[in-house]
């Protein structure tokens, strides 16, 4: 199980942007997080997948600290999915970053077989978002946080997307945590939802 026990993050010398927050997520359990901007999202995100450290508290998984190099079994996929992906590799390297890409996978999200030897700037955001899924869809990612996945995308995309990433999370035992600020999706996507302006992160 995924563990995010008490936390809390604020820059030095800046207010608290999260504080005293818990939140546990289950294997294959679909967990919905939403709230307006401003209430630290995104940085509950970056805490859980241990992109920062938190201030206060800890996140676990099944009792042990997350790995602080390597592969991390919590994967992000963010709204802009450059952030994800180095942009001096050619795609077929980002996809095989931690093992060969699933031909099925990469069928079942059109990534098209040209575009492996292209750079991340050769692709649109659509297409780049369909990487950015592909590369942690894997057996070593336990965990997995779609902050605003597809926010930017048309709606053709954004079902394509959703549909294999469900799929595969229920399939694979992967717990997932969707941050939106979109309540219908969240209810229409998870099994739970967590509303942070009542749960008040913010200080």
């Amino acid at each position: 199980m995924l563990i995010g026990k008490q936390l809390a993050f604020r820059y030095p010398h800046h207010n608290w942007i999260v504080r005293n927050f818990d939140i546990a997520i289950a294997p294959s359990e679909v967990v919905g997080l939403f709230g307006p901007s401003g209430f630290g999202k995104t940085t509950l995100s970056k805490l859980l997948a241990g992109y920062l450290t938190p201030t206060q508290g800890q996140v676990t998984i099944d009792n042990s600290p997350l790995p602080d190099r390597g592969y991390c079994p919590v994967q992000m996929v963010f709204q802009n999915p450059e952030l994800a992906v180095n942009p001096r590799w050619r795609i077929r390297k980002i996809l095989a970053e931690k093992q060969p890409p699933d031909r099925f996978l990469l069928n079942a999200l059109s990534i098209h077989p040209s575009w492996l030897d292209r750079y991340p700037h050769e692709l649109s955001g659509g297409e780049l978002q369909r990487v950015a899924v592909a590369r942690v869809l894997n057996p070593a990612t336990r965990y997995l946080i779609a902050d605003e996945m597809t926010a930017m995308l048309d709606a053709n995309t954004q079902a394509l997307i959703w549909h294999m990433v469900l799929d595969y999370v229920r399939s694979h035992n992967i717990g997932l945590l969707v941050i939106s600020h979109d309540a219908a999706l969240i209810k229409r996507v998870c099994n739970r939802a967590i509303n942070l302006m009542q749960v008040g992160t913010s200080r």
